[in-house]
């Protein structure tokens, strides 16, 4: 449900009992998103994000009916990590879903993160810039308040579209990340949030803090999805 009296800067803010509401809610605005955008254009580019509240929508997303064939799906960030590491992004939504309904995997574009984080950047830039405007971005958000692979106190350049990350906060240390500018280049952007663990970064992103998760939802027009676990300081 939509409250008014939830607010977070940049966003609009949408309250769910727990993280499988959540995760529902997700799968049922992607399948509307690639309808609408099927409709509008003959396809649906969608961005995803790792965690474990976008990989059980993407659960809900391999039982579903959708026009398959006509989706785009790339990836906000990707660890540096071999191909086939049970901590990859792309693994993980295709081990949940991809692997499990028939979207053409050239339309599957994963980060070439091990390459690198100089050399999985400079190949993804030009990847997305043949993808840009997305119709939908996923976002998670971490307990410090980062997003995709942008981390608090870090710079992210304003003319990249996808940047190397090192000395990450949390392993492994080399990551790829797209950046506020490419992530905020979207129809609409889905911020998802579960967990009481969260509830910090939430209270402190309502108070107006610059964290890479309110800095890329001020730019784009951002939903957060939210159990009351994480919205404990809004309610």
């Amino acid at each position: 449900m939509a409250s008014d009296d939830l607010v977070l800067p940049g966003a609009e803010v949408i309250l769910f009992d727990d993280k499988g509401a959540v995760a529902q809610a997700t799968a049922e605005r992607i399948l509307g998103s690639a309808c609408a955008a099927i409709k509008r254009q003959g396809r649906f580019r969608l961005c995803l994000a790792g965690g474990t509240t976008p990989t059980a929508a993407y659960e809900l997303l391999a039982r579903a009916d959708a026009d398959w064939a006509l989706w785009w799906v790339y990836h906000g960030d990707e660890r540096c990590l071999p191909i086939g590491d049970p901590e990859r992004n792309s693994l993980a939504a295709d081990q949940a879903w991809l692997d499990q309904v028939p979207v053409p995997r050239e339309q599957v574009f994963a980060i070439p993160a091990e390459q690198g984080a100089e050399a999985a950047a400079a190949a993804y830039e030009q990847t997305l810039k043949a993808a840009l405007p997305f119709d939908l971005v996923l976002l998670g958000m971490g307990e410090d308040g980062h997003t995709a692979s942008l981390f608090p106190g870090r710079a992210v350049p304003d003319d990249r579209l996808v940047m190397p990350v090192h000395d990450s906060p949390k392993p492994p240390p080399d990551r790829v990340s797209l950046t506020t500018r490419a992530l905020s280049q979207s129809e609409q952007l889905l911020i998802l949030v579960t967990g009481d663990g969260k509830a910090d970064a939430i209270r402190r992103w309502s108070l107006g803090e610059p964290l890479p998760i309110a800095q890329v939802a001020a730019a784009a027009q951002t939903q957060v999805l939210i159990d009351r676990a994480a919205a404990a300081a809004l309610i």
